[in-house]
């Protein structure tokens, strides 16, 4: 029997190469009019327009939804071994053009006589971008017709065929149309992994490292190269979990760059690129040193958190707290530890949260309870109470945040400091976030705690050191009236507060926000009043000081739409692929209102006179990605380059492969010579 069955695969592989050659030769442009024979087609195609009334001068996402007939199938771009890609060709109106590659969901395999296939076999949907000219009026009939070439095919025969597909479409508001099929096919379009992947080719194998954080689940991987001489087609592909990288191992000989999709899932891809280089075996310690940098760069980042202006009125409550301590050395250094414990405990606990939301499918990251409106109104409620208690209206009974000893009070105040924190990133600690996302999740939590450690590395200082505590100024009447005075920067960090409720569930959001503000002060002298006749606070003052700010957040349901940037376009990943098709230098940057170095850098150095005549005079595009409302897809885009949160500002030079990922803190003369 084996002879039989060898002259079968023989002629079966013969046919089909003989089928590619004839149907390549009949895809030729001069028979793009040739229609299928037999009736109706083994793929039936649609053109289906995201918005059926374009808006003039943008974007329109057009989805040629494919079904194929039970046991046929159709190729993707790569056909592999046998078939090929279809051959489009547009006649548009006048000013309309198409981007030159369509964007194309993840294929299956599909092996016939030992030939790999790079197929579909069930309704797919590649997505063409078409570029409105700017100019048109409304109502003006676009009339789009697309001539397809194609090859469909069984595991036995192949079948060439052609289909003429219309649409009409008519110049409107763009209005989406079809949103619930344009989701579900974006879905299946692969994501960008723009953290560069590497490969070597080593006894004979090609193992290519991808990196992928270690929480992310993945199934049913495969790599699909774009094009011939990466990888062999028809060869083995086994792939390993190594920590936060993927490794698969197969066969080829590239001479460069690898590129192409990496399912890991179901209708799931990754856009991956690897580069030539050395990949670590999984035995080797390298791992450690990337969490080793990890942490020192979180450690870093938290001290340089201590002179953020967003941290500072409560750690001058700390500082007032010490100076009052005086020289008893056991208590210092319990407050000292105290402190730092509550830091760390806030970060670790903030970071664990981020690990688990991410691992359920969440594209959240640092500062992540900001981007919901009913945990900024609890905030201002507790800012308030804080300057409240800062202006001497009222003292806090329990727990003590400055004005008593004791580690309980210690702990807690460490931890309001790093809670306060989260809006802030500097230096150092966006990286070191970055990578805390793709360690394990011991590594992972590890980062977070030399985060809360960096913080609090002052106060430990002053407290297991007595020649630092000497230093500090004699209590005395001026530490009340520092008190007050810190009472103004909270104050104002009030009002940045109910901004943000504005920006993010407008009039809605500030009027909750206002009767917070109302119902807290309120309460909050009325204890303070008995607390200035001796008596105590009150445990229902206690008690309406908490559920009051709670019941009004939890009515806070609706949001609004946000004022738009005026410093660029809405950054979104087709309107950055279209800029760079052009050939455009692009300055994309990533924002929240929440985030206070965000509004710095803007203010300083992005929204300012000189840098935008700059970038007008350089042809720099800009685009601005808000997360203020933690939008998922700008959060994966966010992760693919490693940061956790915001700030991240990213440069794609003309021609380049990848961007150039600029500083955290920004200088106007930096931005100035993008060129």
């Amino acid at each position: 029997m084996g002879k039989p069955r060898t002259a079968v695969v023989a002629m079966r592989a013969l046919c089909c190469a003989l089928m590619t050659i004839v149907a390549s030769l009949w895809a030729m442009p001069a028979m793009a009019d040739l229609a299928p024979a037999g009736g109706a087609p083994h793929l039936a195609m649609q053109l289906v327009p995201e918005s059926d009334s374009p808006r003039a001068g943008q974007a329109l996402t057009i989805a040629i939804a494919t079904q194929p007939e039970k046991g046929w199938h159709g190729y993707w771009r790569n056909p592999g071994d046998a078939g090929f890609a279809p051959a489009l060709q547009w006649t548009l109106p006048k000013g309309v053009t198409a981007a030159p590659d369509l964007q194309w969901p993840v294929p299956s395999t599909l092996v016939v006589a030992g030939l790999m296939n790079y197929v579909y076999e069930a309704p797919y949907a590649p997505l063409a971008t078409l570029r409105v000219p700017a100019g048109l009026a409304k109502g003006t009939r676009l009339p789009v017709r697309l001539a397809i070439n194609y090859l469909v095919c069984t595991d036995t025969i192949c079948v060439p065929e052609a289909q003429a597909l219309s649409l009409d479409l008519t110049i409107g508001d763009g209005a989406p149309s079809h949103g619930a099929d344009f989701d579900r096919w974006r879905a299946a379009i692969p994501k960008p992994l723009d953290a560069a992947a590497t490969y070597q080719v080593k006894d004979g194998k090609l193992v290519m490292a991808v990196p992928l954080p270690a929480a992310a689940k993945v199934s049913d991987v495969a790599f699909f190269p774009y094009g011939p001489d990466m990888v062999k087609y028809a060869a083995a592909q086994s792939v390993t979990r190594d920590g936060d990288r993927l490794l698969l191992t197969t066969e080829g000989a590239p001479k460069g760059d690898i590129a192409g999709v990496l399912r890991i899932g179901r209708d799931l891809g990754l856009s991956v690129t690897a580069k030539p280089g050395t990949v670590a075996s999984p035995d080797d310690r390298s791992g450690w040193m990337a969490a080793l940098l990890a942490f020192a760069g979180a450690v870093l980042g938290g001290l340089i958190l201590n002179v953020m202006p967003c941290v500072f009125p409560i750690l001058s409550l700390k500082a007032l707290h010490l100076a009052r301590g005086g020289s008893d050395e056991r208590a210092a250094r319990i407050d000292a530890l105290g402190y730092m414990l509550g830091t760390v405990l806030m970060c670790v606990g903030l970071g664990a949260l981020i690990l688990a939301l991410r691992a359920g499918g969440s594209a959240v990251g640092w500062a992540f309870q900001l981007q919901d409106p009913r945990i900024v109104v609890l905030l201002i409620a507790l800012t308030f109470a804080i300057t409240l208690n800062l202006a001497g209206r009222f003292e806090v009974p329990v727990p003590a945040f400055a004005s008593h000893g004791g580690a309980a009070g210690s702990i807690a105040t460490g931890a309001l400091a790093a809670f306060v924190a989260t809006p802030c990133s500097g230096p150092f600690m966006g990286a070191a976030l970055g990578a805390a996302l793709v360690l394990p999740w011991p590594a992972a939590l590890a980062v977070f705690a030399g985060l809360g450690l960096g913080l609090a590395l002052p106060f430990l200082a002053i407290g297991f050191v007595p020649a630092l505590r000497r230093r500090l100024p004699k209590p005395g009447l001026w530490m009340e009236r520092f008190r007050r005075v810190l009472a103004v920067p909270m104050a104002l960090t009030v009002l940045a507060l109910l901004w943000l409720a504005w920006r993010q569930a407008g009039t809605m959001g500030l009027a909750l926000g206002l009767a917070t503000l109302v119902a807290t002060g309120v309460i909050l002298s009325l204890g303070g009043t008995r607390q200035r006749r001796g008596d105590g606070f009150g445990w229902a003052l206690a008690l309406a000081a908490l559920v009051v700010p709670a019941g009004l957040a939890a009515a806070l349901t609706g949001g609004a739409t946000k004022p738009a940037h005026t410093g660029g376009d809405a950054f979104s990943e087709e309107r950055l692929a279209s800029l760079r098709k052009q050939g455009r230098p692009v300055f994309a940057y990533f924002t929240a209102d929440w985030c206070l170095s965000c509004k710095v850098n803007e203010a300083s150095s992005i929204d300012t006179n000189a840098t935008r005549a700059a970038f007008e005079r350089n042809n720099v595009a800009v685009l601005v990605g808000d997360w203020t409302d933690g939008d998922p897809a700008l959060g994966r885009f966010i992760q693919a380059h490693n940061r956790a949160g915001v700030p991240l500002y990213l440069y794609y030079a003309p021609g380049a492969a990848e961007p150039r990922v600029l500083p955290q803190v920004l200088t106007p003369g930096m931005l100035a010579e993008l060129k």
